[in-house]
């Protein structure tokens, strides 16, 4: 017998999702792919989202920010740079994070940024890591933080 999860929660299922389970139908940025994972559409997560994102070969991801959520990522191939705008004294100055293999990134909410590939013949795939059921993604014209609404939850 199948016990609901709110009655038994060390009853519940795991899942597996396996490469070909992977859905496109998330919120997308321009110049990237994102596939969803694990989420709450998925597989029922509450507080956590997990996909990919795909970034092709010289290619720049939009500008944009994930709201409330915290993200995490993993460089899984590729050497994407994450591009934001620093403070330098009063300042904003645009600053790169390199990246290769086995690298992580940490974005905090309502951060904008943008994803760069320069390699000129390899993809870019990361694994990212949420902390919210659903991918929140609001994309910008800028990386400037004016019009960035902290009260914003998706677009």
């Amino acid at each position: 017998m199948v016990l609901p999860a709110d009655i038994d929660p060390f009853h519940r299922r795991l899942h597996r999702i396996a490469p070909s389970g992977l859905v496109g139908q998330t919120t997308q940025t321009s110049g990237m792919r994102r596939v969803e994972a694990i989420s709450g559409k998925t597989v029922g997560a509450q507080n956590l989202w997990m996909g990919q994102t795909h970034v092709p070969a010289s290619t720049n991801s939009g500008n944009h920010h994930h709201g409330a959520s915290e993200t995490a990522i993993y460089v899984v191939s590729g050497t994407p740079a994450f591009v934001f705008l620093d403070l330098e004294g009063d300042e904003p100055v645009e600053t790169r994070i390199q990246t290769g293999p086995g690298d992580y990134v940490f974005v905090p909410p309502f951060v904008p940024h943008r994803e760069e590939n320069p390699d000129p013949d390899t993809e870019a795939v990361v694994v990212i890591a949420r902390t919210t059921q659903e991918a929140i993604v609001v994309n910008l014209d800028s990386l400037s933080w004016a019009g960035v609404d902290p009260g914003t939850a998706r677009s």
